[in-house]
């Protein structure tokens, strides 16, 4: 495994933890429905992010297309996350930027 893929890998796994953590903190504020659209793009971001980190660990003839994706969802995650001002939406948001980056320069 390059050190890029290795160093996508962790972004993934970084960004996919942030993710987690960001819908969970979004259900216990005051409104959790205002966070509808936070939450499902969290919860979808994450689990393509663990998808693309398992394909380009085994090497997957897919994972470019998958890392592809994956910068297309983290983009849009980062910046509906951007929009809130939470600390937990913000640092989702650097994850998922960072990701999208990194992603996207492996595709």
């Amino acid at each position: 495994m390059s050190l890029q893929y290795a160093e996508c890998i962790e972004a993934c796994y970084d960004c996919a933890a942030a993710c987690d953590y960001c819908a969970a903190s979004c259900l216990k504020e005051e409104d959790p429905g205002m966070m509808r659209d936070c939450i499902r793009l969290d919860m979808q971001c994450a689990n393509l992010c663990r998808l693309a980190a398992q394909f380009m660990a085994m090497g997957s003839t897919w994972a470019k297309s998958v890392c592809q994706l994956c910068a297309e969802i983290c983009e849009e995650c980062g910046k509906t996350c951007r929009q809130h001002p939470m600390d937990h939406c913000q640092k989702c948001a650097d994850a998922c930027l960072r990701c999208a980056k990194l992603c996207r320069d492996m595709a």
